[in-house]
């Protein structure tokens, strides 16, 4: 019998909890990765920005091209190649702006990741943010 909560549910066997853990990296990338990525000049991504134009222009990440996902369209996209991954992010693990950005980027047929933390987990971090002129 269980002592506490951790101890309810059984941990899965390790050959499930390796499935589980790495195919999540399939999904989701984080803020060091990304900055990473920005610091070697080596994307391989497009980072968009999908919180409100006052949120984007109030501080950014430096490169996070600023497109809500009301605004992503077919149309819009065509100027990247169809395999072009694209990262989303918001404000924060309180916020599910990315997710939902992400999932109108999987129905356009566009490979995508969400940037855990968003720009909260970006400050969090140490990094800068940029703003963006009126």
């Amino acid at each position: 019998m269980s002592t506490n909560a951790v101890l309810e549910v059984t941990a899965a066997n390790s050959a499930d909890a390796l499935h589980r853990f790495a195919s999540s990296l399939q999904y989701e990338t984080d803020c060091w990765d990304v900055h990473e990525a920005f610091a070697q000049g080596d994307l391989g991504f497009v980072l968009f920005d999908v919180r409100t134009p006052e949120e984007y222009q109030s501080g950014h990440i430096p490169g996070a091209i600023h497109m809500m996902r009301g605004k992503m369209i077919a149309s819009k996209l065509n100027k990247y190649p169809p395999e072009t991954l694209f990262v989303t992010y918001c404000a924060g693990p309180h916020c599910n702006g990315a997710t939902k950005a992400a999932i109108v980027l999987t129905k356009l047929e566009r490979p995508v990741k969400i940037m855990l933390g968003g720009i909260t987990g970006w400050v969090d971090q140490g990094y800068q943010l940029t703003r963006s002129e009126s």
